[in-house]
Formats: C-alpha cells, structure tokens, sequence
C-alpha cells in the first residue's frame, strides 16, 4: 500500500498512519521473495554438502564467500523453518601423557609444616 501510494503522501506520513516503522518498510522493500527463495535454496545447499554438519556460524562464512551478507539470527530462522539442525560431536576426553623427561616430584616436607 506505501509503494502503491508513494507519489501522493511522504513514507514517514503513511508509516505513522499505519504504525510501522519506516526501517522496516525500506527494509522489506530491499528483500525480494525471489531473493529470499534463493538464499533458503543455498542454504540448504551448503548444510547438505557439509554433511548435515554446518551450523549458523559456519554457514554464514560460506554465504560470504559466495557474496551474501546475511546474519547469523536469519541463517538460524531459516534454518528452523527448513527444519535443518547440525550434528555436531562432544569433546572426547583425551588423557594426557606425562612426557618422558620429567621426574615426580618427592613429597619431602610430608605435609608437616612448621610455622615457625
């Protein structure tokens, strides 16, 4: 309705009116659904070829190397809407070996302090 009237009433004027903020009126005016759809469709391209394994942070490094700049919290919102969650693995426990040089350390005091 603001597009379609735009030559006869300023924007700020029909988005108080209406009460929406102006940013959000430029900023649906910039998306295009054509656009949107084929964001979703890359998306959902890079989380198949990364096995499932992608998550937002990872994906959005991808989107950049592909030329979109997109956040995290909007990769995430698609991500919920296509139903995509990554898998992704709990760090294993890894014991450390102490190395071969080093000695224990003797216990000379035997835990008898003397304050004096």
């Amino acid at each position: 309705m603001i597009r379609n009237n735009c030559h006869k009433y300023s924007v700020s004027a029909m988005c108080d009116v209406l009460q929406i903020a102006r940013s959000t009126y430029y900023y649906e005016a910039k998306i295009r659904d054509n656009q949107e759809e084929e964001l979703t469709a890359l998306i959902s391209d890079i989380f198949k070829q990364s096995r499932n394994n992608y998550g937002q942070r990872k994906i959005k490094v991808e989107l950049k190397k592909h030329g979109w700049i997109v956040s995290r919290r909007r990769i995430g919102r698609i991500m919920k809407a296509q139903g995509l969650v990554s898998k992704y693995t709990v760090a294993q426990f890894k014991p450390s070996k102490p190395s071969s040089n080093e000695s224990e350390v003797g216990n000379s005091l035997n835990r008898a302090f003397d304050q004096d």
